[in-house]
Order: C-alpha cells, then sequence, then structure tokens
C-alpha cells in the first residue's frame, strides 16, 4: 500500500507537470518574436517592456478565450455570457500590488449585481487558490492563464521579457462587447479602480 501510494502520488506530480509545463524559452521566444506587439507604452519598475498581442479596442466584439480555473478545468469567456464581465490583469498574486488589486475588486464586487470580476495571471491555480482563502475573497473568479497565455496574448497584455502579464483592466458588456481597456503604464501601479467603476456602472 505504501508502494502503491507513493506511485499514484508521483503520478499526480507528473500529470501536474504535464499540464503546466511552460513553453521552452527557445520556443516561447520564437513564437513571441512572431506575433503583433501592442502599442502601449508599459514600464516595469522603470524599464520598457514589449507587450505581446493585439491591444483590444472598446465597442469591438470581445475575443474567447480559455484559461485554467481553480479546479484545473478549462474555463471560457462564454461561461459568463449574459453578465457585465470585469477582467483584473495582474503579473503575479505573490506580490503587495497584486494582492491589493484583488482585495479591492473583491470588495467592489460584492455592491454590484449581475457583474462578475474575472482575476487573470499567469499564478497556478493552486496559488490563486490559497491566496482567496487566506484572505477571504469570495466575490472573484481567479483564473490561471499560465498554461498557453490565450487571454494575454489575445488582449495585448504579455510581457514578453517576463512571461507574465502585465497589469490593467477590460470590461466587457452583457452583449460581449469591449467597453473600456486600462494598461496601467508603470506595472508596479495600482490601477484606476474609480474609473473601472464608473464604466461598470454605465452597464447595470
Amino acid at each position: 500500500m505504501r508502494y502503491k501510494s507513493i506511485f499514484l502520488s508521483k503520478s499526480r506530480l507528473l500529470a501536474t507537470k504535464m499540464i503546466f509545463r511552460p513553453c521552452s524559452s527557445i520556443d516561447n521566444q520564437q513564437k513571441m518574436s512572431t506575433m503583433e506587439k501592442n502599442n502601449s507604452k508599459v514600464t516595469f519598475a522603470g524599464n520598457p517592456v514589449t507587450l505581446v498581442g493585439r491591444e483590444p479596442k472598446p465597442g469591438e466584439s470581445a475575443p474567447e478565450f480559455t484559461v485554467t480555473g481553480n479546479d484545473l478545468k478549462p474555463v471560457h469567456l462564454t461561461d459568463f455570457d449574459g453578465k457585465v464581465k470585469v477582467i483584473a490583469v495582474y503579473p503575479s498574486i505573490d506580490t503587495s500590488v497584486c494582492a491589493a488589486q484583488n482585495r479591492r475588486f473583491n470588495q467592489e464586487a460584492e455592491k454590484l449585481n449581475n457583474v462578475v470580476v474575472l482575476s487573470i495571471s499567469c499564478d497556478l491555480p493552486f496559488a490563486q487558490k490559497r491566496f482567496c482563502a487566506a484572505e477571504g475573497l469570495n466575490n472573484i473568479v481567479t483564473l490561471s492563464d499560465h498554461k498557453d497565455l490565450d487571454f494575454g496574448t489575445k488582449y495585448g497584455f504579455v510581457m514578453e521579457e517576463f512571461r507574465l502579464l502585465a497589469r490593467g483592466t477590460v470590461i466587457i458588456g452583457k452583449d460581449n462587447k469591449i467597453k473600456y481597456v486600462e494598461y496601467v503604464p508603470e506595472v508596479t501601479n495600482e490601477p484606476d479602480y474609480d474609473k473601472a467603476m464608473e464604466e461598470v456602472k454605465k452597464l447595470i
């Protein structure tokens, strides 16, 4: 029984590694180099970064994307049809600014009806789930873009230099049209919460 338990544990670990194994650095660089670049001017700790992917514009249809939920199952934008979607984008839950961003959006979400806050980063789902449990954040949906960067590349948030998402906010209406996009100019700063909530209140 002991050896069976060890075998099962190793099997689960291997499966997890296969699910979340990122592209090799060479493959990743080649893929990034051929993709469209976002022209938004963004810095990280004062240093310019290159954003990969097309910048969506208000009025356009929101591109469908697939990310990973806390239960390791695929989650799609269309899973939230009929609701106003606030997408909170950030580099990593393990930083103070990203943690503050999630706390603030969790607080705002509690006041809103028929609005869902999707919190997206390249953290693993385990880290996102652990953070929300520790902080008591029950009003946001944490989602991981680690596996394929599907959201990040379709919405122009991938920092090419780090394979992490830049900071920002995307608001999508019930009609799945993009209403608002913010790329925070300096990634170590928080987004404009007041402006985002102003846009949300126009849609509910």
